[in-house]
């Protein structure tokens, strides 16, 4: 794998890594009536992250790339499932909420993590952190608040079950961190590929959309898979406080691209939601800058 030993280098390649993972909603909304086809979606992304990561590790390590595979222990099944879960509500969030809400759920990520490495891993918070996830508690409330209608309520509740389901796997590398990050992400692929297969199989439904919904739930797989990739690249030589600063590139991207007209979208965020996710970008910045010198490198491998 390509390694970056020059962090000036490795920044733009994980800003770029979350600026193509910033196209997913505006894909989500090209769709026709994504909401009908939700596991269609699942289904066909699920195979094509899959697929792209496992000839990824072949073409990285050869033949013996399946080897991984048997290295991946019970921390790995867990990392797999929480993100293939993640995967699974991102979709039932987006198409019951708007991509803000969406994407500022999963901007909390980082506080989740924390909690779950508190109860589970027995890391220790500091009391900076405590005030950081007070502050992202405050946005969350007041984004809940303004949105109690049942679909978008819904749409908040996947969102925020989709950004604990990534917290999980983020929790599962701290917790043995042998594991193969990279298949423990095809893990994830595969989970969302034989979940949806029962559910589509169980319920008599066709197990392709239209050609047109098809191409784009593939796209959104390649988006998934190329951000990772380049994150990996990028991220070995960037430390945990700048990356959580940095991953702020997909949320702020993927707000931008379905309000911004060009698009045909035109989704503005309501005023709850502005209010909100600017306490969630104030706790995110004041974490980031009270653990600078947390020099823990957090690369996928």
């Amino acid at each position: 794998m390509v390694e970056l030993k020059n962090e000036k280098v490795a920044i733009p390649v994980v800003l770029l890594a979350g600026l193509i993972w910033s196209f997913g909603p505006l894909v989500v909304r090209y769709m026709n009536d994504p909401n009908l086809v939700p596991w269609q979606y699942i289904f066909a992304r699920g195979s094509t992250i899959f697929l792209l990561i496992n000839l990824y590790l072949f073409f990285e390590e050869g033949l013996d790339f399946y080897k991984n595979y048997l290295r991946i222990g019970v921390s790995g099944i867990i990392g797999g499932t929480g993100l293939g879960i993640a995967m699974i509500t991102f979709m039932f969030s987006i198409t019951n909420t708007s991509a803000a809400i969406t994407l500022l759920c999963l901007a909390a990520m980082p506080f989740f993590t924390a909690l779950l490495g508190f109860l589970f891993l027995k890391e220790k918070i500091s009391l900076n952190v405590w005030v950081a996830i007070l502050l992202a508690t405050i946005g969350i409330i007041i984004i809940a608040m303004g949105n109690m209608e049942k679909g978008s309520l819904m749409g908040l509740v996947f969102g925020m079950t989709s950004s604990i389901g990534f917290s999980v796997f983020s929790v599962s590398l701290r917790w043995r961190k042998e594991t193969p990050k990279f298949t423990t992400v095809a893990l994830s692929g595969f989970f969302c590929v034989a979940v949806s297969f029962i559910v589509i199989l169980s319920n008599g439904m066709p197990f392709l959309s239209t050609s047109y919904n098809g191409t784009l739930f593939s796209l959104h797989g390649v988006l998934v898979c190329m951000g990772l990739i380049l994150y990996s690249i990028g991220s070995k030589a960037i430390p945990a406080a700048e990356l959580t600063l940095l991953s702020l590139t997909e949320v702020i991207g993927g707000i931008f691209w379905v309000w911004l007209p060009l698009f045909g979208i035109n989704e503005v965020p309501s005023t709850n939601t502005i209010i909100g996710g600017f306490f969630l970008f104030m706790s995110i910045i004041y974490y980031s800058l009270t653990i600078k010198t947390n020099r823990r490198f957090i690369a996928l491998n």
